[in-house]
């Protein structure tokens, strides 16, 4: 459940265009959306919405499809034309699958079906939101450094006179700006900094053994250190999320290979590293990216980042996949020849890196409190601020390499459906967080997180004795429509398993 100032802290800088032809569904729906954002424009029609785009900016349009003149299907399109970035959402009473495909087609980001279900509307707002910011602190962020970067270099231009002097100073000032940077990501990315060190020697030992020259082998080994620098450009809440990435995510990670091309393409000694590294994300079948480059297409200096970099990915512990044996990854090379790697960097690769020592403590894994608080952050549940049951999976996981957790206890609710419904869903979010509140107060040696809505499991490293009566003494517990069941497991009994653990939950 979306708490709604988590909602509000996303939204109250946004402007929305709102397009429906019932005066009644339109008013309300309107005043729903005064409540977040700063600004709300309202429609008729396509028509009168689609005029409205063309002279404003608004960071979300949200339109009804069944509308005269012109419906809502056919003003995305032309909003579509006029910005193909722009975030749409669908409000309808229209449920076939024509209509979700023509959707789909246009590239709408949620479909809410009509009568309006505001739990289900607050929840794709909150989404929506969190794409548009995301995306928008990528820009700046890019934009600040380019900003930077102009301005050392008009700096230079205006302070040396000697065009010798001036290549010397920029030189000297360059390294000392990218080794600042590379410290800047190393610094947000611990994992990146380890990374680009192991990639820059696992390109050296391949492109000696391939006969390539000292001059090629050093620039291979720059573009590899240099590799990851555009990171610096990633949000914070994708470079440092722990768990797997959503599709929205995984572009934004993607741009950093042409963040990294676009900031050394403009310094003159930089120019072949970037070309270089422009290229380390293609595939030798040509589905990789940004060029879909294959084959011959790929430079041969980059080929060999491509290989270096997966096998480097592949021996090191991620946060939802462990890492493979050496010889494991060797096979994995060999496997994907001529599908991702090219076939004569592998031929050598396979010979250089079979007696290579592998660092058993290279691990995304937390090995700190303080990482370990900076990963949980990713995962805290926004109403109850108690763990969710994402990081749950994680830390079981995790738990099956350290054994550091014993025991389960669960906390289940019943009858919650029908408190919320009898009382209304704010005391229910007061029932919720005052629940988790007495949990993390009462067992702060424990992880306590919220499951399946209104239910929470404690993981403990010994057995837990829950008192229900000091559940009981809150407030809103008063009205005796709540049942509240334990159930108590050892972490052996569900071999640290998540999927396991819920077949004996009660439902």
């Amino acid at each position: 459940m979306i708490d709604l100032k988590a909602l509000q802290a996303l939204t109250s800088t946004m402007k929305v265009l709102y397009t429906e032809d019932e005066d009644a569904i339109r008013e309300e729906i309107t005043r729903y959306l005064q409540r977040f954002f700063l600004h709300v424009d309202s429609g008729k029609n396509g028509q009168e919405g689609l005029e409205l785009y063309k002279n404003n900016d608004y960071d979300m349009v949200i339109s009804d499809i069944s509308m005269p003149i012109m419906n809502g299907l056919e003003m995305s399109r032309e909003i579509r034309a006029i910005n193909e970035n722009q975030e749409i959402i669908i409000v309808s009473a229209y449920s076939s699958s024509e209509y979700f495909t023509e959707s789909i087609e246009i590239g709408v980001s949620g479909y809410i079906i009509k009568p309006v279900d505001f739990t289900q509307m607050k929840d794709t707002l909150y989404r929506s939101a969190l794409k548009i910011n995301a995306i928008k602190e990528a820009e700046n962020f890019k934009k600040n450094l380019e900003t930077i970067i102009q301005k050392r270099t008009d700096e230079l231009e205006e302070s040396v006179e000697n065009e010798r002097k001036l290549q010397d100073y920029q030189i000297d000032n360059y390294e000392k700006t990218i080794l600042s940077f590379i410290e800047m990501v190393e610094r947000r990315d611990t994992y990146t900094a380890g990374h680009s060190q192991r990639v820059a020697e696992y390109s050296k030992m391949i492109a000696q053994d391939m006969g390539y020259s000292d001059d090629d082998v050093m620039t291979l080994y720059q573009a590899a250190m240099l590799h990851d620098i555009g990171k610096i450009a990633t949000p914070d809440s994708v470079l440092l999320k722990p768990g797997k990435l959503n599709e929205l995510e995984f572009t934004l990670i993607k741009e950093h290979v042409s963040t990294s091309y676009n900031l050394l393409k403009k310094i003159p000694m930089y120019k072949e590293l970037a070309h270089i590294i422009h290229y380390h994300h293609e595939k030798f079948n040509g589905k990789g990216y940004p060029h879909g480059a294959k084959a011959e297409e790929i430079p041969p200096l980059s080929r060999i980042m491509i290989v270096a970099d997966a096998f480097d990915a592949m021996t090191t512990n991620r946060i939802y996949k462990g890492r493979m044996s050496l010889e494991d990854a060797l096979d994995e090379l060999k496997n994907f020849t001529e599908i991702q790697f090219h076939p004569e960097v592998v031929k050598s690769a396979l010979e250089v890196l079979k007696d290579v020592k592998l660092d058993e403590n290279i691990s995304q894994l937390p090995s700190s409190k303080l990482e370990e608080e900076r990963f949980a952050y990713f995962f805290k549940d926004l109403l109850t601020d108690v763990y969710s049951k994402s990081y749950l999976e994680f830390i079981l996981i995790k738990n099956k390499e350290d054994n550091l957790y014993k025991h389960i206890t669960g906390v289940f609710i019943g009858n919650f459906t029908n408190f919320n419904v009898k009382y209304g869903w704010e005391d229910g979010d007061k029932l919720l967080a005052d629940i988790a509140t007495e949990l993390k107060e009462s067992f702060s040696d424990s992880l306590v997180f919220r499951i399946h809505g209104d239910d929470f499991l404690l993981l403990s490293k010994e057995v837990l004795h829950v008192d229900l009566s000091k559940l009981h003494n809150l407030d809103i517990l008063k009205y005796n429509d709540i049942d509240i069941k334990l159930i108590e497991l050892t972490v052996d009994e569900i071999d640290n398993n998540i999927s396991e653990l819920e077949k004996i939950l009660p439902s």
